[in-house]
């Protein structure tokens, strides 16, 4: 079984990046006895996760992959965007943050509310092959907090098809519809591409 490190301490995301890709060992960069406070100086998702997966590549080669990802709300110019994990601080409280994003959009309504969260998957390979995955889940900021499914900013995007935030819906929902599990769907095809004898 092929071995995959994916450059996360997120216990979140490795159970489900486990789940879409059963055909690979998947460890965390940790569990690969690498420590590295990654910089993400990247301006798009897309940069920030190549930073992240080069980093970890260079020190131990084999198959690497890393995700970055997060919400970006219309309204206020596709905040937090890139910074979502650092917006308002790194440790400020996702009940702060999310409260503070309701309050910025108290004056629009209907469509004015759009809002996503967007997510890019890199993998770089044995041999320095690099392969991007991107997804996005679509919907609407709430008018209030809702839901303990999930976590960060799952309980103000509001999907209009489930008439349900993200964290009130199933683990298992969410896997079929977010935007990492698009990303991660869609790397699964390439990597079973490229690696026919496995089963992912």
């Amino acid at each position: 079984m092929k071995k995959i490190i994916f450059a996360t301490g997120n216990q979140h995301k490795l159970e489900e990046i486990r789940a879409i890709l059963p055909g690979f060992d998947i460890i965390s960069a940790k569990e690969a006895g690498v420590s590295l406070d990654i910089e993400e100086t990247g301006t798009t998702f897309k940069e920030n996760a190549y930073i992240k997966a080069k980093a970890i590549w260079d020190i131990t080669g084999g198959i690497v992959m890393s995700d970055d990802s997060g919400l970006e709300v219309d309204y206020i110019g596709g905040e937090p965007g890139v910074y979502s994990s650092r917006y308002m601080g790194e440790d400020t409280s996702y009940t702060i943050k999310n409260q503070n994003i309701i309050d910025r959009l108290k004056n629009a309504s209907g469509n004015e509310r759009s809002a996503r969260f967007k997510a890019c998957i890199c993998a770089i390979l044995e041999d320095g092959t690099t392969l991007f995955c991107e997804g996005s889940m679509e919907g609407l900021i709430a008018t209030q907090t809702s839901g303990s499914n999930g976590f960060g900013y799952d309980p103000i995007l509001y999907l209009p098809e489930y008439q349900k935030t993200s964290a009130e819906i199933s683990p298992e929902e969410k896997n079929k519809i977010s935007h990492r599990g698009k990303a991660l769907t869609a790397m699964k095809q390439k990597l079973g591409e490229i690696y026919e004898n496995i089963d992912c």
